[in-house]
């Protein structure tokens, strides 16, 4: 099994932050983008999970997080423990601070642009479900074991389009 290391990881990551689509993929998505800036240190916004800052032509700021895989899958992999053994909750089972996640398929030059608060509802939802049913995914690294669950991609865009529907019906 490959455990991975956590330095080697992050300038993986890094070096992906420079790659040249990332503003090719801003810009077909958002067309008055005016500027699209990396956010490396650590710190609030990092931890938050801010990667980037987008603004448009409006003024209007968003946050984004993003994610790359370096091969095609036919699944978003939801990470719901950042440490297992520490019982750390992983990005998708945290509020985070950006309005979107990126998630990047190299290989076939696909992103999906995910509204996080949305995903975070749907992952509310159907979490347990989703576990139940598709199972785990564990990497070990060196103290830590993440581990997430591959949702097949269109269960995902279902459930992002369930979780914009909300009811009241039957409030006090």
């Amino acid at each position: 099994m490959t455990v991975h290391d956590f330095q080697e990881s992050l300038a993986r990551s890094h070096a992906e932050a420079e790659a040249p689509w990332w503003i090719e993929v801003y810009r077909r998505a958002f067309p008055g983008l005016q500027s699209a800036v990396c956010v490396r240190g650590d710190g609030w916004a990092q931890r938050g999970g801010i990667d980037r800052v987008l603004t448009l032509g409006s003024g209007k700021t968003l946050a984004v997080d993003e994610k790359v895989r370096e091969r095609d899958w036919p699944d978003i992999l939801l990470e719901y423990w950042s440490s297992v053994e520490h019982r750390k909750p992983g990005w998708i089972a945290k509020d985070l601070a950006c309005d979107f996640l990126a998630y990047a398929f190299v290989p076939s030059q696909r992103c999906y642009l995910l509204p996080f608060p949305t995903l975070r509802r749907a992952w509310t939802v159907n979490g347990r479900e989703w576990v139940r049913r598709y199972g785990h995914r564990d990497a070990k690294n060196h103290g830590y074991t993440t581990r997430s669950v591959p949702v097949p991609t269109a269960v995902v865009m279902a459930a992002l389009s369930g979780a914009m529907e909300v009811s009241w019906r039957g409030a006090a």
